[in-house]
């Protein structure tokens, strides 16, 4: 599942995020062969997984964002057996551990403000070692680099990445991909 993941980004490394179903449609069409859901239910997810994987692409579901599960081992497990993603992404260390224990691919959402938050970010890629790691906002090639250089682990950057110079910016620091809400990147 890793090199699958590792392998659709090297095709093409914008990820379409979805926070907006009325969007969906518009990123299952897009080029785009990542898809990070930032929204849904108890009640929609399964099709929204369905829908997505019956058009190849990859979906990794914000496990945060959803509404109606627990943040435990049991969401995490039901969402593995009953759901399927291709993954999880969360910004919860304790997940992460949980997902790696339950064979899930789990991507950690950082969101660097400061010093301390990019310290301490680091600190935990090193201890709990998710499969990937998303660092926001992603239009910092330089503490992209600086994160790059400290830990061994995949990053996608996210967050206010606006245009082609953005994702230049975010390839040429070392991310292996992007991600964004805005559709027009989506078709780059």
């Amino acid at each position: 599942m890793k090199n699958d993941f590792y392998d659709r980004l090297s095709i093409n490394p914008i990820i379409a995020a979805v926070k907006d179903l009325t969007t969906l449609d518009k990123a299952i069409e897009s080029p785009c062969e990542v898809i990070f859901l930032l929204t849904g239910n108890i009640c929609n997810i399964k099709n929204i997984v369905s829908r997505v994987k019956a058009k190849d692409k990859k979906i990794y579901i914000h496990i945060d964002l959803m509404e109606g599960f627990a943040r435990d081992s049991y969401a995490l497990t039901y969402i593995k057996e009953n759901i399927k993603p291709d993954g999880i992404i969360t910004t919860k260390s304790n997940l992460i551990k949980i997902a790696k224990e339950l064979k899930i691919f789990a991507i950690q959402r950082l969101f660097i403000i400061d010093n301390l938050s990019l310290k301490s970010g680091i600190h935990s890629i090193n201890t709990v070692r998710p499969d990937a790691i998303e660092v926001m906002p992603g239009v910092m090639p330089k503490i992209t680099k600086e994160i790059k250089r400290q830990v061994n682990v995949p990053i996608i950057t996210g967050g206010l990445i606006s245009d082609k110079e953005d994702v230049i910016g975010s390839i040429n620091a070392g991310a292996l991909g992007i991600s964004t809400s805005k559709e027009y990147i989506w078709n780059m």
